[in-house]
């Protein structure tokens, strides 16, 4: 039985919905890159990262492959960095939008 499109998107946004899975897929966007350069630049526990690395991994958004001792990681395709780029895009204007609100009400006065 077929999972329909939109439960998958939505599994795929539960997926994302994470502060260091996003900036993992952020530090992959420039190439692959090995797990200690991601724990370096992530301030989180080395096993707290594999957990999240390991959720990437399953979802199919992130690939791991060896490089002689190095255990590296890798968009699984370059439309995550897409979609990091939209999500960048549609929170600037989310924002730009409150902001003119903000503006907005602040010029209003009492009977704004």
């Amino acid at each position: 039985m077929s999972v329909p499109l939109y439960q998958a998107k939505a599994e795929m946004f539960r997926t994302l919905g994470h502060p260091v899975r996003i900036r993992v897929l952020e530090l992959l966007q420039d190439g692959p890159k090995p797990v200690r350069f991601l724990l370096a630049e992530i301030d989180v526990e080395a096993s707290s990262l594999s957990q999240q690395l390991a959720v990437l991994r399953r979802a199919g958004i992130v690939l791991t492959y060896r490089d002689g001792p190095l255990v590296m990681y890798a968009l699984s395709t370059p439309d995550v960095a897409d979609l990091l780029a939209a999500g960048r895009r549609i929170l600037r204007a989310v924002l730009a939008d409150r902001d003119g609100l903000l503006v907005e009400l602040g010029s209003a006065g009492a009977d704004g």
